[in-house]
């Protein structure tokens, strides 16, 4: 197998996995492809929490057993960046890369199928569902993807990063998050006679502007979070109706688990207490989500290691502050088994203007095909093989 082989059939994947993106729990062809692809090279693999591939490699090894793992689901989003190979599903699209991330990962088990007899250990290549909230690598646990493996690895390409960097820091490197709605329950009525009724919308706007402070006064300094409001829905009857009732709804991100305990409280608090204050009720529901992404300290060297051996001794060289709060299923893993994430910078300069630097979730995102070789390289450094270039 030729490198430069391996490496144009991983892009090709990828514009395919494009072309033709699918949702959470829904990516029923995606996992098709992939196991084309696997069987038509000799990969062993198995079926995992339905939609989820494990493939394994050097199974017979007697080294370390590490895993890598690329995500598979795309997003409800209407994709307006212009390519060849435009999402096929309208209303859906890979806004966040993970075709990238796929096509990554199948192109590292092309080239490394091809210098099995060279492994020091098994390697395990997941492909996993449902990252999007969907706790898919929980499923994929529960199915048993981290049997015998010791150590784990995973990245997301990242647009705030300059091409060329990255970040692996020991410890947190994406936040853990959770969401809440409210529902204010009031006494509607004329909008002329406000006395005769308990006003929700006054008593949600209050909320919204209390629930603010938790981070700036509740919290020490130190501690990386966010509570934020995104959703208020007062709707009912016309302008001349004070509703019956409103719903709120936000998000919530915490750089370490030991905030979710406190910050769950006092939603629950402000939003109760504020309530009654204005005559009106408040029902509270909070729905944790992921928890932080934790690096272990051995394992983020490792991946330092490559990452300084591929771009440099001045790869970490970003303005990127971690933890940053976005939030990663890949915790679930870094749970249970050592291992680290890696965040890899792909936005460039063209002739003064810059490329690929949309962020994730952005209708006009655009994914850069040169991390596919680069993370090639980068998986092939971790399990001990050479990318032949």
């Amino acid at each position: 197998m030729d490198w430069k082989d391996a490496v144009q059939q991983a892009v090709q994947l990828r514009h395919w996995f494009h072309q033709y993106p699918e949702l959470t729990w829904e990516e029923e062809q995606t996992a098709e492809k992939i196991r084309s692809f696997l069987d038509e090279w000799g990969i062993a693999w198995r079926s995992c929490a339905t939609l989820g591939t494990v493939a394994t490699l050097g199974i017979d090894c007697s080294g370390k057993h590490i895993a890598l793992r690329a995500d598979m689901d795309a997003l409800p989003i209407a994709e307006q960046a212009e390519s060849d190979f435009c999402s096929s599903h309208p209303g859906k699209m890979h806004a966040c890369g993970h075709d990238g991330h796929m096509a990554a990962l199948l192109g590292t088990a092309l080239w490394l199928k091809s210098k099995e007899a060279e492994l020091k250990g098994p390697v395990s290549l997941i492909f996993q569902p449902a990252e999007e909230g969907g706790h898919g690598a929980q499923k994929m646990i529960e199915g048993g993807a981290l049997e015998g493996v010791d150590k784990i690895f995973g990245w997301h390409n990242w647009p705030a990063i300059p091409f060329g960097r990255a970040v692996c820091p020991d410890g947190a490197v994406m936040s853990g998050n959770g969401s809440f709605h409210i529902k204010v329950l009031g006494v509607g009525g004329h909008a002329s006679q406000p006395e005769v009724c308990r006003d929700p919308v006054l008593a949600a706007a209050a909320i919204t502007l209390n629930l603010q402070q938790i981070v700036s006064r509740r919290l020490p300094p130190q501690a990386a979070a966010v509570v934020s409001v995104t959703g208020l829905n007062a709707a009912e009857g016309g302008v001349t109706v004070i509703p019956q009732t409103v719903q709120l709804s936000g998000g919530i991100r915490i750089s370490e688990p030991k905030w979710r305990p406190l910050i769950n409280r006092l939603i629950r608090q402000i939003a109760e207490d504020t309530a009654a204050a204005y005559g009106v009720a408040a029902q509270v529901e909070i729905f944790p989500r992921y928890e932080a992404t934790i690096n272990h300290a051995h394992e983020a060297a490792e991946f330092r290691h490559a990452l300084k051996e591929e771009l440099g001794e001045e790869f970490d060289r970003t303005d990127l502050l971690v933890p940053i709060m976005a939030s990663e299923d890949f915790s679930y893993y870094l749970q249970q088994c050592p291992g680290a994430f890696a965040l890899i910078g792909m936005s460039e300069d063209f002739n003064d203007q810059q490329k690929y630097h949309f962020p994730c979730h952005n209708p006009y995102y655009e994914f850069n095909d040169r991390l596919i070789e680069m993370v090639m390289r980068l998986f092939s450094k971790i399990v001990g093989i050479n990318s032949g270039v």
